[in-house]
């Protein structure tokens, strides 16, 4: 537990911030998709860094303009495939420039990487602004859930954890850890149903939350946040370093703490379409 005072100072901070930029989301819904942008642009920085990539500036260049663009137009549809288009054409171009230098191995370790986290974050935005009811609720629910599955499982993994559950990528991970993520997400889930739906939903039109919808959410969410982690985790190993960065004392870089929301964030646009998780009643 020696990394447990500084994960609570930089929670001390991080959530007063996220706060403030839910608040002004609110009225005004393009910040959404321009704080995502620029988390992902460093987030891509984190990854390319790395493999030492950096220096690769023209790749550099592309895959960050890429990442900062596409949370931001994720909204208009026709934008995200021209954007996508032109990112995947300028990256080979790059590499034709520099084919003596960027060996295919590392453009396809820039390009993949970029595109994954890209894709996972630009679903925030997508979540939060196209719902039409809430950007607070939504915003709230992608980072919280797979946050408070990794917070209980660290907590009860470090008390109770006894199994581990892939001891060659994540030796920390227990089974035991697993299910107190589990119980933690869908108890949060719940919880932040009832705030939303009795202090926050309480004006026009009459807004409903849909229970059964969160706590299914909340089961996909818990297990797919281990997967997201333990993905991340695995190229950090073969990487041969612990963290992507350093920005937020006993988390490392916003990579590590968003490993898993570029897994869980597109599930909530998914299990969206299917079971509304918000309902305006007539």
């Amino acid at each position: 537990m020696k990394s447990l005072k500084p994960r609570l100072l930089t929670a001390a901070i991080g959530i007063p911030a996220v706060l403030l930029v839910i608040i002004i989301s609110e009225f005004w819904h393009p910040l959404t998709g321009i704080v995502v942008g620029l988390a992902s642009v460093l987030m891509v920085g984190e990854f390319l860094d790395a493999k030492k990539m950096l220096g690769c500036i023209p790749l550099t260049i592309v895959c960050m303009l890429y990442a900062l663009v596409m949370p931001i137009s994720v909204s208009v549809g026709a934008l995200t495939y021209i954007f996508t288009y032109l990112f995947l054409t300028l990256g080979f171009v790059v590499s034709l420039a520099y084919h003596k230098k960027l060996h295919f191995i590392n453009l396809a370790y820039a390009m993949f990487g970029t595109t994954l986290i890209t894709f996972g974050m630009s679903a925030v935005p997508l979540a939060c602004v196209t719902n039409g009811y809430s950007v607070s609720f939504f915003f709230v629910t992608i980072f919280l859930l797979p946050w408070m599955a990794d917070g209980g499982g660290y907590f009860i993994g470090s008390y109770f954890g006894r199994r581990k559950l892939c001891p060659n990528i994540s030796p920390k991970k227990t089974v035991e850890g697993v299910l107190g993520g589990m119980v933690f997400c869908v108890a949060s889930a719940m919880i932040m149903g009832l705030v939303f739906q009795f202090l926050v939903f309480t004006g026009e039109p009459e807004i409903r939350v849909n229970f059964g919808s969160l706590v299914v959410l909340a089961l996909f969410d818990s297990v797919v946040s281990i997967i997201g982690d333990i993905s991340f985790s695995l190229i950090k190993r073969n990487m041969k370093i612990k963290d992507f960065g350093s920005l937020f004392p006993g988390h490392g870089g916003m990579l590590d703490r968003c490993d898993s929301i570029i897994f869980t964030a597109p599930l909530v646009v998914v299990l969206g379409q299917f079971m509304p998780f918000l309902q305006v009643v007539e």
